[in-house]
């Protein structure tokens, strides 16, 4: 029985409102009695046959049927030892609407894992140790912890040093934010690095120390993480290693000492509340708006000399080489791989053709302009060097850009802040739930093979459509439980509705609502979808309930979104979760999913 608080009336008082129990959609109830033949009960045998034929379970066993079967008999009857092995058509219907045993996403790694690390989509965080705001928030390990604990696989760490110089600190540097240890840092990384994946984490440092402090660094690295750390055997990687070759280890990367330079005696203090509007994320998720090329892009660059200790052109008396001492040159040794640092045009830079390999990093600014001037010269460096994008710095609030331009041309480093949320987060969130959540995404091939004429794919080209993606959505249940019952006014329970689309390339860009559904807590809406792809390979399936009450803005009600390369075809649960991507304790959605080739007409 449900509770609704009824106010704007002589009194407050609860209403109550019965939450009645969805039968299963006449579409389940077809396939029962085609796989059932016709009988009242499914042997395990018969569902092996549903799960191979619909679900998309190619390699399913009978004793994985059976074990499927017991499993239901004994959540729903509460019997360890069932007398029959087979189920009523509540019990397969039970058995689709549960996420942990119909999951709409496999649980095992299945992509290729042995290509060079530049041949992936890497889960990638921003100023990793932030827990709120860019500008005065705490720095802690605590985010760092959280984030491995998803799956993130690049941890960003701010080296600076204390007031005596005679420590290391971690914070986002010329701003209020509050310091934290290295060293509790590094001790959190190793104690969580590999509690989500097994494959490698890589820090990347953005690096203020004089040669006394890389040392330091170099000593509590190697202390810290012993024979984790990988230390590449040549300083010129002529090939990046596999996820599978650098499996439970730590990699460092940075820009090696000999290319940093010092600033002394100039101030370099900047107010960051005067290089433009706070970009704003609302907590509906809505994007915020777009800047113009004009506004001031902060953050650090590898145009600059050092990352945030910029010599001016016009003060080069007061720039100065950092000595190769002996701690620097340990310090160096660590870096396996190098941020390289772009001396003159990005696009001679984007075709400099080096024996070895490198990453660059760009801000989101710096990189949409190199997208639209010349995006066929990202797209092939991306094949065998590392990009990374991170946010531009005025997106104080931690909000995201739009991830899908950056994979679009093969960027394997898309760092977000994690800490925040919002549609651009949920898209990261979604792409890597693929491949079992393990943090890294191989590239499509179009994204790494060269055709006639050293031809490389190009983002800008037209595609005709290569699949269709129809989708259905037959109920959701569970929101009673996850959800304070108390928000229904006057004599309205809930109208529940539910938006699909997809995020991609712009051409696959589509959303899609069901009908609201009144008076009820499982709404069933039987409301059917076709999404035509031309990349589907880069495709994600976002899913946003909603709770409609007019005329004040509609409420969230959950969200998830799924790479749709990964998608099971067949009716599956798909579990909901919140703004900030946790997974709610109950709502989710019985859904179906079947692909058809671009010839065919669902």
């Amino acid at each position: 029985m449900g509770s609704y608080l009824l106010c704007g009336l002589p009194a407050c008082f609860t209403r109550k409102h019965k939450v009645a129990e969805a039968g299963p959609p006449a579409d389940v109830k077809e396939m029962f009695k085609k796989y059932a033949e016709g009988g009242t009960h499914m042997t395990a045998e018969q569902l092996w046959q549903f799960l191979a034929e619909v679900q998309g379970h190619g390699g399913v066993s009978i004793e994985d049927a059976e074990q499927i079967v017991d499993q239901v008999l004994q959540r729903w009857h509460h019997i360890a030892r069932f007398t029959r092995r087979s189920l009523t058509v509540e019990d397969f219907h039970h058995y689709l609407f549960s996420t942990d045993l119909n999951p709409p996403l496999g649980n095992q790694v299945y992509q290729d894992m042995t290509a060079p690390l530049s041949h992936y989509f890497i889960y990638t965080g921003h100023n990793s140790y932030l827990i709120g705001n860019q500008f005065s928030s705490d720095c802690s390990d605590v985010p760092i912890t959280k984030a491995l604990k998803r799956g993130v696989r690049v941890i960003e760490l701010d080296l600076w040093p204390n007031s005596a110089k005679d420590d290391v600190l971690v914070l986002h540097g010329r701003t209020l934010t509050t310091p934290v240890e290295l060293i509790k840092c590094l001790r959190a990384i190793k104690e969580h690095a590999f509690s989500a994946s097994p494959y490698p984490v890589i820090l990347t440092f953005e690096d203020h120390l004089n040669p006394h402090l890389q040392a330091k660094v170099a000593q509590m690295i190697t202390q810290t993480f012993g024979a984790m750390l990988y230390s590449p055997e040549s300083e010129c990687l002529k090939e990046f290693p596999s996820p599978e070759e650098l499996k439970y280890r730590i990699i460092i990367s940075t820009k090696p000492p000999k290319e940093r330079r010092e600033k002394k005696g100039i101030n370099n203090r900047k107010d960051i509340s005067a290089k433009g509007k706070i970009s704003t994320e609302d907590v509906l998720g809505k994007e915020p708006p777009d800047f113009t090329a004009n506004q001031a892009d902060d953050e650090r660059s590898d145009y600059d000399t050092s990352e945030h200790n910029q010599c001016d052109e016009d003060n080069t008396e007061a720039c100065v080489r950092v000595t190769r001492a002996s701690g620097a040159l340990a310090y160096k040794r660590l870096i396996a791989i190098h941020n390289g640092k772009l001396k003159g045009c990005l696009k001679e830079e984007l075709n400099l053709q080096l024996e070895k390999v490198r990453r660059i990093s760009l801000s989101e600014q710096k990189f949409e302009k190199a997208a639209v001037s010349y995006g066929t010269d990202v797209v092939r460096f991306t094949q065998k060097n590392i990009l990374r994008i991170y946010p531009k710095q005025t997106r104080v609030n931690s909000s995201n850009y739009k991830p899908m331009i950056g994979w679009i041309h093969g960027a394997q480093m898309v760092a977000f802040n994690m800490q925040g949320y919002g549609k651009s987060l949920w898209l990261m969130h979604g792409m890597f739930r693929a491949n079992a959540s393990c943090g890294y995404v191989k590239k499509p091939n179009f994204l790494l093979k060269e055709g006639p004429d050293d031809q490389v794919f190009d983002p800008k080209e037209k595609l005709p459509v290569k699949k269709t993606l129809k989708v259905k959505v037959y109920m959701g249940d569970g929101w009673y439980l996850d959800f304070k019952q108390m928000n229904c006014k006057f004599w309205s329970p809930p109208q529940f509705y539910t938006r699909v689309g997809i995020a991609g390339v712009p051409a696959d860009k589509k959303m899609k609502s069901t009908k609201k559904k009144v008076d009820n807590w499982t709404p069933v809406w039987d409301d059917e979808f076709t999404f035509p792809l031309t990349i589907p390979e880069l495709a994600l399936l976002r899913v946003e309930v909603r709770k409609y009450s007019m005329p004040e803005k509609d409420e969230f009600a959950g969200q998830t979104c799924l790479p749709v390369f990964q998608l099971r075809p067949g009716i599956h649960a798909v579990p909901l979760f919140d703004r900030k991507g946790e997974e709610l304790g109950s709502a989710r959605l019985l859904m179906r999913f079947e692909f058809y080739e671009a010839d065919v007409l669902p």
